[in-house]
């Protein structure tokens, strides 16, 4: 049963471009679906994380993340009485915008547009969704309803300060209202993304060999994890153990905000979907002593994991190459397939030619960059 507070299919504040509804579908059962029948999503299957794409087949793609953050909002949402079916939607779209390389990419992108307004991954993720996917006959984008919109445009919080060049121009004609606090679904999404690099983070690290397993069961949550593993099954094999220990972990994390969440709800108790936006403060978060231990865990991943010297050569050749793909498009905008230039033909400014060479770069896989610079640029 869902709760008075969660947002409800027939009290959506509806799509830009009207529609009709669909006789076996809510509304954001139809954001879902458009989410992962969008080119976008495949392309998360060739976007990592940290690790670039054909560095090894067992480490987390933006899809299967994707995927993983879906069930957590899904599971999550569900205990607290909330849409489901929107968590879930804005879970799935979350990484749309991100770069190729992960963060490696952004940064590099971010760094080429600095003349032009800088870049940003949850904007670009409203911009795929609201414009580049151009399959439908009536309109750009996938015309997704306004709380989905909302949840992809501010899960982490309200937007405030001067915009992104994407999202303050859908807010135009849209507005987000993007200094509230965005739904209770929308915020589920954004812990269960916490929760699940966390706890994957830890997997692909130790699969990498960048740290062991004795040196995470040393850090704070994990230790009682192993402990625990310990007791019950004493002497199990080394891979059976830390996966064991690694489960808890994860449910030690949802088990958090479900509770946290709950009495941030108890405390504040919304009638109204409404209430939760004007809230003044996040319904969904980590308590904060496990978050001062999660900070640990953090830290440890960035220097162990993220700017572990493997992956730090790795970075520094996919930013370089990345670096010359960019001032190509923007002499050379011939190069761009045929689709793409014909929205160059359409620009007056420099500033227009940037941004769409920078949504061509930030589409591409990471095989697709490689190949790219491969085939235009080459190494001597």
């Amino acid at each position: 049963m869902q709760a008075i507070y969660a947002s409800a299919p027939d009290q959506s504040r509806g799509r830009l471009h009207p529609e009709g509804d669909s006789t076996f579908r809510s509304c954001f059962q139809r954001d879902r679906d458009r989410i992962i029948h969008c080119s976008a999503f495949r392309r998360l299957k060739h976007k990592t994380q940290v690790f670039v794409e054909h560095e090894g087949d067992y480490f987390r793609t933006r899809l299967t993340h994707s995927i993983e953050v879906a069930q957590v909002a899904r599971t999550i949402a569900g205990e607290l009485g909330l849409n489901h079916e929107l968590a879930e939607a804005v879970a799935l779209a979350h990484d749309l915008g991100h770069t190729p390389f992960g963060h490696t990419g952004e940064d590099a992108l971010n760094d080429l547009m600095a003349p032009y307004g800088g870049f940003d991954h949850n904007a670009q993720a409203l911009k795929i969704v609201t414009d580049l996917e151009r399959h439908y006959a009536e309109f750009d984008g996938l015309n997704l309803t306004w709380e989905t919109l909302e949840g992809i445009a501010k899960h982490n919080g309200p937007v405030l300060g001067e915009l992104p060049h994407a999202l303050a121009q859908y807010n135009e004609q849209h507005d987000l209202e993007l200094h509230t606090y965005a739904s209770c679904e929308a915020q589920v999404a954004a812990l269960a993304d916490d929760i699940a690099y966390n706890n994957h983070d830890l997997h692909d690290g130790l699969r990498a060999e960048l740290f062991s397993t004795d040196e995470i069961a040393d850090l704070p949550i994990l230790q009682d994890c192993f402990a625990a593993v310990d007791k019950k099954y004493p002497g199990l094999n080394y891979y059976r153990r830390r996966h064991e220990a690694l489960r808890r972990f994860f449910g030690i994390l949802v088990d958090d905000v479900m509770q946290v969440a709950r009495t941030n709800l108890a405390d504040l108790s919304p009638q109204t979907a409404q209430d939760i936006r004007m809230a003044g403060r996040p319904m969904v978060q980590f308590s904060n002593g496990l978050w001062s231990d999660l900070k640990v865990i953090r830290k440890f991943l960035f220097t162990r994991m993220y700017r572990a010297p493997s992956v730090v050569v790795v970075r520094q050749d996919v930013t370089r190459k990345l670096l010359a793909l960019f001032p190509l498009f923007m002499q050379r905008p011939d190069l761009l397939p045929k689709q793409w230039r014909k929205d160059v033909a359409q620009v007056t400014t420099e500033t227009e030619l940037a941004r769409i060479v920078c949504d061509y770069i930030a589409g591409m896989t990471d095989r697709f960059a490689l190949q790219q610079y491969e085939e235009l640029i080459g190494d001597d």
